[in-house]
């Protein structure tokens, strides 16, 4: 099984987590969403597979092409 980083495409901040460890999702499913400059931006699962880790929380600051998530394919 290959081990997919999931990274933010913006600087934000995680306005909120739709997904949790464990769950089965499909190539893009919203794991999160991010709030950069008045916009909310999904981060969607860029493959099918489970969640296995959150990197970050609600409120959380992230950063361009930080790691989020990490799914197992």
């Amino acid at each position: 099984m290959a081990k997919i980083e999931v990274t933010s495409e913006v600087t934000g901040n995680v306005w909120k987590v739709q997904a949790k460890v464990g769950d089965v999702l499909a190539e893009e499913d919203v794991i999160m969403i991010l709030e950069s400059m008045k916009m909310e931006i999904p981060v969607e699962a860029p493959v099918a597979g489970k969640l296995v880790e959150l990197s970050v929380a609600e409120e959380d600051s992230v950063g361009e092409d930080q790691v989020v998530a990490i799914i197992e394919s």
